[in-house]
């Protein structure tokens, strides 16, 4: 950890946000198209991962920034926004609360599926200037971020068997307070 004017910045912590996602953006041509969206499982695999090894505020920064880069690149939409920082901020405070992996995944679900989905339409209907029903982005969201939780949910699931969850924990958060 690096000490700043502002606060602390954990180094170990920004180059993984930074890794995830390049994860992200690499991995956002393989889209599923569905519906008025486009579904980017890999997304909420990284939201997930980002909860569990970077917590909620590093795994928001990640969301945001790989939705940035795909707008940017032309790979994204601006409902790229509100899906992925709602599901990673809603995961990454309960896993930073409950240290429970199921209600990572559950809140992951809920946090992109219907608060990102509820929240994609007035984006949709103000800035994109699409007349949407205010339910129109939730099953679509929902597909993408079951498929992506399922992904995180397998690669957690290798990780803690082989005995890689605990030594990616230490390395990501280094001499950090617990």
């Amino acid at each position: 950890m690096r000490k700043t004017n502002s606060g602390t910045v954990n180094v170990r912590k920004l180059a993984a946000a930074g890794l995830m996602a390049a994860v992200a953006v690499a991995c956002s041509p393989f889209s599923i198209p569905v519906g008025a969206s486009r579904c980017f499982p890999v997304q909420h695999m990284v939201n997930v991962l980002a909860a569990v090894f970077l917590g909620p505020w590093y795994g928001v920064g990640m969301a945001f920034v790989t939705s940035l880069i795909r707008n940017m690149l032309g790979t994204g939409s601006l409902l790229a926004f509100p899906g992925s920082m709602c599901g990673a901020l809603l995961c990454g405070l309960v896993y930073g609360k409950t240290g429970r992996l199921w209600l990572t995944y559950g809140a992951e679900i809920v946090g992109t599926g219907f608060v990102g989905g509820l929240t994609a339409w007035p984006v949709a209907v103000w800035i994109m200037g699409n007349k949407v029903a205010a339910f129109a982005y939730v099953l679509p969201f929902l597909v993408s971020t079951v498929g992506g939780t399922a992904i995180a949910a397998a690669v957690i699931a290798v990780l803690k068997k082989s005995g890689g969850f605990g030594v990616m924990r230490e390395a990501v958060r280094g001499l950090e307070k617990r």
